[in-house]
């Protein structure tokens, strides 16, 4: 008798912690009635790309100031390097480069609107450092472009070298690498300077040719494309130091894995047209011929690699076909207006750095 006590016990017991376990339900009891709620099923978070799709475009953070790698023309419309990486990360998810909205920021403010989910993808010179990958909390592609910093001075100073620029003012974009650098260079030189800071491209570049500053310090590539633009605006020369390296890449949050790989096989595609001469103008005659395993599975002709990151089959033939390769893009927006050479940023078959790992 004890034992079917016991037992019909332990059955009702199990039953009353299986049904609050599971059922997680809410009796409430009025005057009137007594009603059971159920608890809501917790809603699962969107991911990037889902994020993305249901909004219809994507949100990318650039510079509106950087001419030649990310400005915004007169006509409202942006233009540049950076800008046509991100229209290819576009034509990638969306199949054209027009779903895409671009979202003007300061050195100061980029990585908080990426960390705040303010834009989706940032592309806005912004060089990889080991406190940006782990204490931000973002992850990079592979470098798009090597640069490295350097001085621009007033012709009529005199200036040839580094340590002339004692006692020197010079201009520099706060919250950037190019501020921590000029720091520790010139203190490890002994070198006795004032730093003035700006928060855009267009306010430091005008208190230099406006003599409010002895000097600046940029990016090589943005050191060209200063003596490009201001030819005609006094006497300016580039002093042959390089003080640090810039490798910029493309960055999203940390964690956001699914996404990175789009943008980083994005830009892999952009270096594996350019490495193997595949043009806009002439992928359909390369793929009609072709006979290599790598270029069919790249272009969805053979491995669908696409669909591995939910992109279409013909994504990266998209890319190439409506933005170009990587040297495509690189003359159009660099050196063809503004005169910046190659350098390290030509493919590792042609001297260079870059290289698209194997699409196999």
């Amino acid at each position: 008798m004890k034992k079917g006590i016991v037992f019909t016990l332990t059955v009702i017991l199990i039953l009353s912690l299986f049904v609050s376990c599971n059922a997680k339900e809410e009796v409430k009891t009025t005057a009137e009635t007594t009603v059971t709620v159920k608890e809501a099923a917790p809603t699962k978070e969107l991911s990037t790309l889902e994020q993305i799709r249901k909004r219809g475009y994507l949100v990318a953070g650039v510079n509106a100031s950087n001419p030649g790698f990310s400005f915004l023309q007169e006509d409202g419309q942006y233009k540049g390097f950076e800008v046509e990486l991100a229209k290819a990360i576009s034509v990638a998810v969306f199949g054209t480069a027009d779903n895409i909205e671009f979202r003007p920021l300061t050195s100061k403010e980029r990585f908080t609107a990426l960390q705040s989910g303010e834009i989706d993808v940032l592309v806005r010179t912004a060089t990889i450092t080991t406190s940006r990958d782990t204490e931000l909390g973002l992850d990079f592609t592979t470098p798009y472009f090597y640069d490295g910093q350097t001085f621009l001075v007033s012709g009529d100073l005199g200036i040839t070298t580094m340590e002339e620029l004692e006692g020197a003012t010079i201009a520099v974009l706060t919250g950037s690498t190019t501020e921590t650098n000029l720091a520790a260079t010139m203190e490890s030189k002994g070198i006795e300077y004032t730093p003035i800071t700006y928060e855009n491209l267009d306010e430091m570049k005008s208190a230099f040719v406006n003599g409010r500053v002895d000097a600046l310090s940029v990016d090589k590539s943005s050191a060209v494309v200063f003596l490009h633009q201001y030819a005609d605006a006094g006497n300016f020369e580039g002093l042959e130091e390089t003080i640090s390296k810039e490798p910029l890449g493309i960055a999203v949050r940390h964690g956001d894995n699914d996404w990175k790989d789009i943008c980083q096989w994005t830009l892999y595609a952009l270096f594996f047209g350019d490495e193997h001469g595949i043009t806009s103008a002439n992928i359909d005659e390369v793929l009609a011929t072709t006979t290599s395993p790598e270029v069919k599975n790249a272009f969805g002709m053979g491995k669908e690699i696409g669909p591995m990151m939910d992109l279409s089959a013909d994504w990266a033939y998209q890319v190439i076909k409506q933005c170009g390769n990587y040297g495509e893009i690189y003359y159009r927006e660099l050196t063809q207006p503004m005169g910046v050479t190659r350098g390290l940023n030509k493919p590792w078959n042609q001297g260079g750095l870059l290289f698209a790992l194997p699409f196999n």
